[in-house]
């Protein structure tokens, strides 16, 4: 029986993970949001395009729907499976709701399996898991953005702390492997960012332009 508590956490995480929030949001302005700024369908190129309260929603939504995935989904299956009160196996619920949530946001299905860098989606896993390592990378976040003005290179900092924070507040081994695993798929989604920001094309919020606006059939 927990075996199909599991798979039913997995699945409805990654289906949650995977409402393609910040497409749907610009579609309803009637913009394709893959195919302005960055192509990207997360939080910051809506911010870009559309405008900051747009942003801002995108980016609670799939705050929200990571943390929904790890605590609110997780919690209900290990509690109807009587396992609510063993910390461990709570845990791996919260673990497989949340991986799943990143993972429907990244690879969505209703996009081709094509989404978001997961920024937001991972933080509301974290909150559901280890918030305090959560502080201590929101905090890393914010020093480096302040210094740079670069939202990618404050969400690869952010990540590449990540597992650091998880470790040093003392999280279980199991949640320090998955934090690896989460900066690693972080980082690995910023590979065209990192290109931008070696060759000095990268866009810094706040400026008036961002290279390679509004070209057409540019996709995430």
């Amino acid at each position: 029986m927990q075996i199909e508590g599991f798979i039913l956490t997995i699945i409805i995480g990654y289906l949650l993970g995977s409402i393609p929030t910040g497409f749907l949001l610009a579609r309803a302005r009637g913009v394709d949001i893959r195919t302005v700024g960055s192509g990207n369908i997360g939080a910051t190129n809506v911010l870009r395009a559309i405008g900051r309260p747009a942003g801002v929603l995108v980016l609670l939504a799939d705050f929200l729907k990571g943390w929904l995935a790890a605590a609110v989904v997780a919690e209900c299956f290990a509690y109807w499976l009587g396992s609510a009160s063993d910390a461990q196996t709570r845990e791996w619920f919260a673990i497989c709701g949340g991986l799943s949530a990143i993972l429907g946001h990244n690879y969505t299905c209703w996009l081709y399996f094509r989404g978001g860098k997961g920024i937001a989606t991972s933080a509301g896993v974290l909150l559901a898991l280890v918030p305090w390592a959560l502080l201590a990378v929101f905090c890393v976040w914010v020093v480096v953005f302040a210094l740079s003005r670069y939202v990618s290179l404050a969400s690869i900092s952010a990540s590449v702390a990540l597992p650091f924070a998880a470790w040093a507040t003392k999280a279980s081994l199991a949640v320090i492997l998955v934090t690896a695993g989460m900066a690693a798929l972080a980082v690995g989604k910023h590979g065209p960012n990192i290109k931008r920001l070696l060759h000095g094309t990268e866009h810094r919020l706040g400026s008036k332009k961002l290279p390679g606006q509004n070209l057409p059939g540019r996709t995430a």
